[in-house]
C-alpha cells in the first residue's frame, strides 16, 4: 500500500507542521491587513532561491534569507499600511524580474527553484522535514512570546502604544515570524498559492467567531484539513497537490461565509 512509503510519511508530517504554523500566523496577518505583504515576501523569497542557485547554494537558503530580508523591510515600515503596500508594489515586479534573470543566467538544472512556485510536498526528503520542524518550532516560540502584546497592537495600535507597547518592535518580531511561516507554507502550495494556507483559513475562521482564541483554533483546523486532505487526494489523483489544498481551503472559506451570515441573521432576529 502507498501508506508504507517514506515520501508519504514525510509529506503528511511536513504538511501537518506547515498547516499548524500557517493557521497560527494567519489570524495576525488578517488582523494587521498584511495579505499583500505575505504575497510579496513569498515572491521575493523566490528571487532569493534563484539567486542562491546562481552562486551555488541551496534554494532553501536563498528563500529563507530573502524572505527574512523582505519581512524586515516591511516590519520597519510599521503600521503605515499605505506606505507598506506602495513599497511592496514598487519592489515586487523588480524582484520577480531579478529572479527571472538569475534563472536565465544559471547554467544548471533549475527545476528545484521553479518547484518553489507550485510546491513540492510529495518530493521532500527527511532533511526537509527536519528543517520544517525547526522552522516551525521557531515560529511557534516567537508567537508564544509575543502573542498578547502583538494581538493588542494589531487590534488597537494607538491604545497599545499608549500602554507602553512598542509598535515598531511588534512589527519587527511579527515580520520575522511571517518570514518563517512563508518559508514553511511554500513547501506545500508554492509561492503562487501561498495565501491558500496563510490567509484563507484565518479569513474563514473570522466569519465563524470573533473570539481570538477560537479564531486561531478554527484557523489551524481548516489549515490542517486543507493541507492533509490535499496531500491525500494528490496521492490518488494525478493532479497537483496545491490545487487540492487551495480547493479545500476555498470551499471552507465559502462555507464559513454562509454559516457566518446565517448566524448573524439568527442573532439579529432574537
Amino acid at each position: 500500500m502507498i501508506w508504507q512509503y517514506a515520501f508519504v510519511h514525510n509529506a503528511l508530517l511536513a504538511g501537518a507542521i506547515v498547516a499548524v504554523v500557517s493557521g497560527l500566523v494567519g489570524p495576525f496577518v488578517v488582523m494587521r491587513h498584511m495579505s499583500f505583504a505575505v504575497h510579496g515576501v513569498a515572491e521575493l523569497g523566490f528571487t532569493g532561491a534563484a539567486g542562491a542557485l546562481l552562486v551555488g547554494l541551496s534554494p532553501s537558503v536563498g528563500l529563507l534569507a530573502f524572505s527574512l530580508a523582505a519581512s524586515a523591510v516591511m516590519g520597519a515600515l510599521g503600521e503605515q499600511a499605505r506606505e507598506r503596500d506602495v513599497a511592496i508594489g514598487a519592489t515586487l515586479s523588480f524582484g520577480l524580474g531579478l529572479g527571472v534573470l538569475f534563472i536565465s543566467l544559471y547554467s544548471g538544472y533549475a527545476q528545484e527553484a521553479f518547484a518553489l512556485l507550485f510546491g513540492t510536498i510529495l518530493g521532500i526528503s527527511t532533511n526537509d522535514v527536519v528543517l520544517a520542524v525547526v522552522v516551525g518550532a521557531v515560529t511557534i516560540i516567537l508567537l508564544l512570546l509575543v502573542h498578547r502584546p502583538l494581538r493588542f497592537a494589531s487590534v488597537d495600535p494607538e491604545v497599545a502604544e499608549a500602554r507602553g507597547i512598542s509598535l515598531g518592535l511588534m512589527s519587527m518580531v511579527f515580520a520575522a515570524t511571517l518570514a518563517f511561516a512563508v518559508v514553511e507554507a511554500v513547501q506545500v502550495v508554492g509561492v503562487l498559492l501561498l495565501l491558500t494556507l496563510v490567509i484563507t483559513p484565518a479569513a474563514a475562521a473570522q466569519h465563524l467567531t470573533s473570539r481570538p482564541g477560537r479564531v486561531m483554533v478554527i484557523s489551524v483546523a481548516i489549515a490542517l484539513v486543507s493541507a492533509l486532505g490535499g496531500i491525500v487526494l494528490g496521492l490518488f489523483i494525478a493532479w497537483p497537490v496545491s490545487f487540492f489544498v487551495s480547493a479545500i481551503s476555498f470551499a471552507a472559506y465559502l462555507g464559513a461565509r454562509l454559516v457566518g451570515a446565517s448566524l448573524r441573521r439568527t442573532h439579529a432576529t432574537l
